[in-house]
């Protein structure tokens, strides 16, 4: 047995033998010396290895070998044809492949398996005929060159069982072609050819297969999917790379225009009104507002453009961030920068503001103001509504109480529009003065400083607001009161004789008051006249005062005198008082 599985005998091959029906590469070979038809032995006609002087093979001859991977194809009609060429150095010679005729191709079985050693023949995939990688025949995109055509060429392949080593050929001849190698791309496109699949890599226009190459004419002889003669050489075109050009700039192009436009929503500038606008509309930013709140609610009304420009505005400017609770005049149209600068503005806001230690009759007469109401409207409807303003349970409505409602209006800004009611901006009022009040222990402190419950501490901090100037004299002002009010004192005998009470009474605010006036008048609020506090509160104190009543200075202070209106002088005894009181009225013509 050989290693492809059988002698050289005359054992017909099985159909299931891989080379069974194989005529080598171009058509079925019998084994040596035996008849493929009937089995006898016989020579070959023009076998080399029969009994007949073998004559050398023409490498020029047109015998194109079959491709043993694909399905019979018919032979170019040139091949058929007996062929006499005279070549130098040659006699006439018969080609040895011109008249072999054809034997139909046998129907290939695949076992399935590499049994005999052999690669199985290939199955055909589909009707037409494969591309022969090893004859002339033409592959998918141009030619390739015929190796078998040329003195370079090798012998065409032989059966297994007639086999030999490959005569040694000079190297300069031998083609640099491997078949394990994978054929390399042919489109015209990446190898720089030409229509007709010729290559030009030296661009110098011709191409570099064949325009030296002397038996061009004979190449150009065979069928009509060769060449036929060298013709006019054509430059590669110009018309793909067009295309691709131009639908890469357009896909580029594309691709940026939706890439701003994504950016520009995303990260560019938000839209906006130009220059501070026109006409006048009132606005109103309820408590704890952000900046996309308060930005909502102008782009509602017409004053910026959006959201994001207004947000944006905000954050760059510096005050930005100070935009509290209220009304504001603004302009229609305007743009987000400019209504940030008039909202920081405390002119631009349609704000009724309450300063620090304001009495209850001056609140109403700037209430009545502030929504063009007559005079006196405010005080009526306080008087007529006070239970439904708020007021908290430990509130005194006693008879000596001139406002039940002094004290509880605090001192704030408040927005007001034009539709807003006097009922309305009082009852915020009180309800302002309730949740701050909660912040305070005033429970605690009535009971620290001996005083009958948080009404007195308040009333101790309307004392505190009106006689004080700065936060250090808030809370010495304080000792003063708690000092005074001990019931060991017999210094002023438990009396606080403070002036801002008697003016109180009198609804004025005068620094020149005799003292015959001040201490024959007997109204409950006189207090030179009645030991301890007034029966209520005689102003709305701020949250200084309010802070500084519950935690006073603890220094032993019990008078104080303003010389000049400016600054509070404190004084511990009697004589250092007088010393003062004297001075002040020298300075002020008083007797």
């Amino acid at each position: 047995m050989t290693e492809y599985g059988r002698g050289p005998g005359s054992e017909p091959w099985h159909p299931e033998d891989p080379l069974y029906g194989d005529q080598g590469w171009g058509g079925q070979q019998p084994a040596h010396g035996q008849d493929q038809y009937g089995g006898q032995q016989q020579p070959y006609p023009h076998d080399p290895y029969a009994q007949q002087p073998q004559q050398p093979q023409d490498p020029y001859a047109q015998h194109q070998p079959q491709d043993p991977y694909a399905q019979h194809q018919p032979q170019d009609p040139y091949a058929q044809q007996q062929h006499y060429q005279q070549q130098p150095g040659y006699g006439v010679q018969q080609d040895p492949y011109a008249q072999q005729p054809q034997q139909p191709q046998q129907p290939q079985y695949d076992n399935g398996g590499w049994g005999t050693g052999q690669q199985p023949a290939a199955m055909p995939y589909d009707a037409q005929p494969a591309a022969d990688p090893y004859g002339g025949g033409q592959t998918g995109y141009g030619e390739t060159q015929d190796y078998y055509g040329t003195q370079e060429a090798y012998p065409p392949p032989q059966p297994p069982g007639r086999r030999e080593a490959a005569p040694q050929q000079d190297p300069a001849q031998t083609p640099d072609w491997d078949p394990e190698v994978q054929p390399e791309e042919t489109h015209p496109f990446f190898t720089g050819a030409d229509d007709n699949g010729d290559r030009d890599d030296n661009g110098d226009g011709k191409d570099d297969d064949y325009d030296d190459d002397p038996r061009e004419s004979r190449r150009g002889s065979r069928g009509g999917n060769e060449r036929r003669g060298k013709g006019k050489k054509k430059s590669r075109s110009g018309c793909a790379c067009l295309v691709v050009s131009l639908v890469l700039v357009g896909g580029l192009g594309g691709v940026g225009y939706f890439g701003y436009s994504y950016w520009k929503d995303k990260f560019g500038a938000a839209p906006d009104y130009a220059g501070s606008g026109s006409g006048s509309v009132e606005v109103e930013i309820p408590k704890g507002a952000f900046g996309s709140d308060i930005g909502n609610i102008l782009k509602k009304k017409g004053v910026v453009k959006s959201v994001d420009a207004f947000v944006s505005a905000q954050s760059e400017s510096p005050k930005g961030k100070s935009i509290q609770a209220g009304v504001y005049l603004l302009h229609e149209k305007m743009s987000a920068a400019e209504a940030v600068k008039m909202m920081v503005d405390p002119n631009s806001q349609n704000l009724l503001v309450i300063p620090e230690g304001s009495r209850n009759t001056a609140v109403y007469a700037m209430v009545d103001k502030k929504l063009s109401l007559k005079k006196g409207t405010a005080k009526g409807i306080a008087t007529a509504k006070r239970s439904e303003l708020g007021l908290p349970d430990w509130a005194v409505n006693g008879k000596d109480v001139k406002d039940p409602l002094e004290g509880f209006l605090y001192p704030a800004a408040y927005p007001v529009t034009k539709e807003t009611k006097p009922e309305t901006i009082l009852k915020k009022m009180v309800e302002r003065s309730n949740e701050e009040y909660k912040k305070l222990d005033l429970e605690g402190t009535a009971k620290k400083y001996k005083l009958d419950g948080p009404w007195q501490v308040l009333t101790v901090a309307s004392l505190v607001q009106a006689e004080g100037l700065t936060h250090d004299d808030f809370r010495k002002m304080a000792e003063v009161v708690y000092n005074r009010l001990k019931p060991d004192n017999t210094v002023t005998n438990r009396k606080l004789e403070f002036d801002s009470a008697f003016n109180y009474l009198n609804n004025q605010s005068k620094i020149k008051i005799s003292t015959k006036e001040i201490r024959t008048n007997p109204d409950p609020y006189n207090t030179y006249y009645h030991e301890g506090l007034p029966p209520g509160p005689i102003s709305n104190p701020g949250d200084e005062a309010l802070r500084a009543t519950l935690s006073p200075t603890n220094n032993g202070w019990m008078f104080f005198i303003s010389l000049d209106g400016k600054k509070t002088e404190f004084t511990k005894t009697a004589a250092e008082h007088e010393k003062l009181n004297d001075k002040f009225k020298e300075k002020h013509g008083l007797g």
